[in-house]
C-alpha cells in the first residue's frame, strides 16, 4: 500500500466574513480514531451551513474539525480500530462533522455509505447532506405519508431538489416556492406538482387552490420569518411543519390559535451536532429505503455546478448569489 502524505492542502477560514476568507493552506494529514475511517476526497459537497461557518454563524461541534464540509466522496486509505464494515480501497460517500474541504478527511464509519451504483464521484459528495437531511425532517419527523400533500420552501435548492424527488417517489405531492420562472420550471420537471413563484405569488393562496382547500400535510421550511406565521395558514389541519434554517430570520410573531385549532406539529432539527448513533440510523434506513432509488435512476443528486477544489471562494459565491439550481460541488482529486 502507498504511504499516506503528513500534510495535505485544505481550504481553511482564515477569519470570519465573506467568500475571499477561504484560503489553500497546508495542514497535517487526519488520523482515524475509533470507528472512524480516512478518505482521500474525490468531491465535496458545498452546502449553505458551510457558508454560515465562513460568516461565524455555525462553530462546529467540539471535537470536530474547524475545516468546512459537511459531506464527501472517495476512497478508503486507512481505517481505525473497530472499524466493522469498511476496508481500505473502498469507494464511500459520507457525512462529516467537518472536514470535507480536503484531499483527506475523517469520516464515522456509521454515518458513511458505500457510492450508489450509476453515480459519478461528484454526483455521490451531493447526497449526503441533502439526502440524510431530508429523510429525517420530511419523513421521520414530518411523517410523510403516500398521497398527502407536501410544501417545500427553497424547491430548487439542493434541500429542495432532493425533497421533491423523494416525496413524488414515495407517492406525495409536492408544491414547492422559488424565485424564479427558470426555477419554478426545474421544480415541476423533476416532479413537483406546482412550484410557486414567491416574487409575484402568495404560496398560501396557491398551495390550499392546489390542494383544493386541504392545505399542506407537511411543510419544510428553510425561510423562517415571516413564513413561520404563513405556514401555519398554509397548513392543512393534523398537519407538520418542520424548520431547518432560518434564511429570513429565525423570530417572528405567531398566532398560535391557528395551531391550537389545526392540531399542528411544529418541529425542527439541525443535523451536524446529532450523535454518531443517530447518524447511523439516518444512514441505515437510506440505504434500505433510497439506495435502491438512486441505483434505478428513479432519484439522482441535480447538479449545478462544479469548482476545484482551490476555487472554494468561487463556490461560495456563486451560492450566495442565489441563482444555483441543485448542487455546487468542489472536485478535489
Amino acid at each position: 500500500m502507498t504511504a499516506l502524505p503528513d500534510t495535505m492542502t485544505a481550504i481553511a477560514i482564515t477569519e470570519p466574513g465573506g467568500p475571499d476568507v477561504l484560503k489553500p493552506q497546508v495542514v497535517t494529514v487526519p488520523e482515524p480514531g475509533p470507528g472512524q475511517l480516512l478518505v482521500k476526497v474525490h468531491a465535496a459537497g458545498v452546502n449553505r451551513p458551510d457558508v454560515l461557518q465562513r460568516t461565524g454563524a455555525y462553530p462546529p461541534p467540539k471535537g470536530a474539525s474547524e475545516l468546512p464540509g459537511l459531506e464527501i466522496a472517495g476512497e478508503i486509505v486507512a481505517t481505525g480500530p473497530g472499524v466493522k464494515r469498511f476496508k481500505t480501497g473502498d469507494k464511500v460517500c459520507a457525512l462529516t462533522s467537518g472536514g470535507g474541504y480536503a484531499e483527506y478527511c475523517i469520516a464515522d464509519e456509521p454515518a458513511t455509505l458505500p457510492i450508489p451504483k450509476g453515480l459519478s464521484m461528484e454526483e455521490a459528495a451531493a447526497v449526503p447532506e441533502t439526502f440524510f437531511t431530508v429523510w429525517h425532517n420530511v419523513f421521520e419527523r414530518g411523517q410523510l405519508g403516500k398521497g398527502e400533500w407536501l410544501l417545500v420552501h427553497g424547491g430548487s435548492s439542493g434541500i429542495g431538489t432532493t425533497a421533491i424527488q423523494l416525496g413524488a417517489a414515495f407517492g406525495a405531492k409536492v408544491i414547492v416556492t422559488a424565485g424564479s420562472a427558470d426555477k419554478c420550471a426545474a421544480c415541476e420537471k423533476l416532479g413537483a406538482v406546482r412550484a410557486i413563484n414567491y416574487r409575484d405569488e402568495d404560496f398560501v393562496e396557491v398551495t390550499k387552490q392546489v390542494s383544493e382547500g386541504h392545505g399542506a400535510d407537511v411543510i419544510l421550511d428553510m425561510v423562517g420569518g415571516g413564513y413561520i406565521e404563513r405556514n401555519f395558514i398554509a397548513a392543512a389541519p393534523d398537519g407538520r411543519i418542520v424548520q431547518i434554517a432560518f434564511l429570513e430570520g429565525a423570530k417572528a410573531e405567531v398566532n398560535f390559535v391557528r395551531l391550537m385549532l389545526k392540531r399542528l406539529v411544529l418541529t425542527g432539527s439541525t443535523l451536524r451536532a446529532r450523535s454518531v448513533e443517530v447518524k447511523g440510523a439516518i444512514a441505515s434506513a437510506l440505504e434500505e429505503k433510497v439506495w435502491p432509488l438512486i441505483e434505478a435512476g428513479t432519484v439522482k443528486p441535480v447538479m449545478d455546478k462544479t469548482f476545484p477544489l482551490a476555487e472554494a471562494a468561487q463556490a461560495h459565491a456563486h451560492m450566495e448569489a442565489g441563482a444555483h439550481i441543485g448542487k455546487i460541488v468542489l472536485k478535489v482529486g
